[in-house]
């Protein structure tokens, strides 16, 4: 169990660093892998299954943002340079709204991976009592609704790297052992065995029959 916490916790922070360098794509696309797998181990060993599917989420939200703004610069960009010289200045003007189009797409995906990571951040703080997660998501989410703004990437790069510490300083969270106590043993009860003669006074067994001292028959006991 312990061996799993350790190796998870280290592929997911491995995976924040690498996405601290997201501005090459392939080191970007490592470290989502990774920072996944850690995810779905922590997930496993927090016995929450949240904190994987947000992950999860957050991911799908990513790849499908990529691949739109992908696609669309690419139809954008040779679109403009064929049109551009049969339709002049309109085509400039088209380029322009197909800038627009790629930046609210780029942002509205960008912004639903933002929340589920955080969600998914706000989870893995409450179960591990590390904060810099709730601070790593609270900047990626802010970061995400900069983005049009160059102060956007720096809080995303922050992110990254607040959250990388943050799984580097995880503990591993102590069992308590399970104790039985015994329950403790009642005193028995005591018969009282002796008494007095009722004829003469003389301290008597109540088992006797007759009196040591008098000779005179007991009552039974």
């Amino acid at each position: 169990m312990s061996s799993n916490f350790e190796s998870s916790k280290s592929l997911a922070a491995i995976g924040a660093l690498l996405l601290f360098l997201s501005f090459v794509p392939v080191i970007g696309i490592v470290g989502i892998v990774l920072l996944l797998v850690g995810m779905k181990g922590l997930s496993e060993y927090y016995h929450d299954e949240s904190i994987y599917m947000y992950s999860l989420r957050g991911l799908i939200f990513g790849i499908i943002g990529v691949i739109a703004v992908s696609a669309f610069s690419f139809l954008t960009f040779f679109g403009g340079i064929f049109s551009a010289v049969e339709l002049g200045p309109a085509a400039i003007i088209g380029g322009i709204f197909g800038v627009l189009i790629v930046l609210v797409v780029a942002f509205t995906f960008y912004l639903l991976m933002a929340i589920n990571f955080r969600r998914a951040y706000s989870i893995l703080a409450q179960r591990s009592g590390e904060s810099n997660f709730q601070t790593a998501g609270t900047l990626l989410f802010f970061g995400a609704i900069l983005t049009i703004f160059a102060v956007g990437l720096i809080l995303v790069w922050i992110a990254w790297i607040i959250a990388a510490i943050a799984f580097f300083s995880m503990k591993l969270t102590p069992t308590q052992p399970y104790t039985y106590s015994l329950p403790t043993s009642q005193p028995l009860p005591t018969v009282q065995t002796t008494g007095y003669c009722p004829k003469c006074g003389a301290p008597i067994d109540l088992n006797s029959t007759f009196c040591s001292q008098c000779g005179g028959q007991l009552p039974p006991a």
